[in-house]
């Protein structure tokens, strides 16, 4: 009678552990199975089993063996620019771009602003945390500054047309470096090309350095006249360097200087 009851306690306990089948009316020995598999020799599986195909590699740009980063940039920059054939499309290059590092720390693309089919076009440094939050060039302290300055020769934004030789915000607002300025430099050429404008001003020591191939500071650059060429242009543009309103914030006693340039850019407006 116990030996009864203890089967029928052992049954239930296996009933309720989830036992509810048997498959073999003899007791099997698992620890004999798994010495024995132990010593087996392995059959690798990667041999017996068939193998799923490989995946796709993902799809890649073309590079020349040994080429840099920057190299590469700046190559891939030529391809989408030079593609485009209106500022649209030149705006819509510029968010496919990939190899410039800045876009992956700056909040929005800063592209330009004002009026693409105006006669004269600045082109400044890079945007700053303003700017990078409206995503709008020059609206900051330095961009309330410069329109106040062109309202005095009779230009508002719907007159002039404004961007920058980068389009992301360099952190803590550094310098762009070398590279950087390389990579943004072939959309910026096409921009100027597209909008072909009668008057360039290039803001600030880097802008003019880069689009005139310079090596001068910006206080010899400023006042005199030079020519820019590319060569999608029909004809060279006129070029005047100009002091960057944030360098006039902080060093106000250029502002006179500022404004004869100011007098020279309206009187050149007025010949053409």
């Amino acid at each position: 009678m116990a030996d009864t009851d203890q089967l029928r306690e052992s049954l239930a306990w296996h009933l309720e552990a989830g036992v509810d089948e048997c498959i073999g009316e003899a007791p099997v020995d698992r620890f004999a199975e798994s010495a024995k598999a132990i010593s087996a020799p392995v059959i690798s599986e990667a041999k017996t089993a068939p193998r799923a195909a490989p995946k796709p590699a993902p799809a890649q740009r073309r590079q020349k063996p040994g080429a840099s980063a920057s190299e590469i940039a700046v190559e891939n920059a030529c391809a989408l620019a030079g593609n485009a054939n209106s500022i649209e499309e030149l705006r819509a290059a510029v968010d496919r771009f990939e190899d410039c590092a800045l876009r992956k720390t700056a909040t929005n693309t800063v592209f330009a602003d004002g009026n693409p089919k105006a006669r004269i076009m600045f082109v400044g440094e890079a945007p700053g945390a303003d700017e990078d939050r409206q995503g709008v060039p020059f609206v900051g302290v330095s961009g309330q500054l410069l329109d106040l300055m062109l309202a005095s020769i009779g230009l508002d934004r719907a007159q002039f047309y404004i961007t920058n030789i980068v389009f992301w915000r360099p952190p803590g607002n550094r310098n762009p470096s070398s590279n950087e300025i390389a990579a943004c430099l072939p959309f910026v050429e096409r921009h100027i090309e597209l909008v072909d404008p009668d008057i360039l001003v290039p803001l600030g020591g880097p802008a003019a350095k880069t689009l005139l191939a310079r090596s001068e500071g910006i206080t010899r650059m400023r006042g005199k006249w030079f020519a820019y060429s590319s060569p999608k242009l029909a004809a060279p543009i006129d070029a005047m360097p100009f002091f960057h309103p944030a360098y006039l914030l902080r060093s106000p006693a250029y502002k006179r200087e500022a404004w004869r340039d100011l007098l020279a850019i309206k009187a050149k407006l007025e010949e053409n």
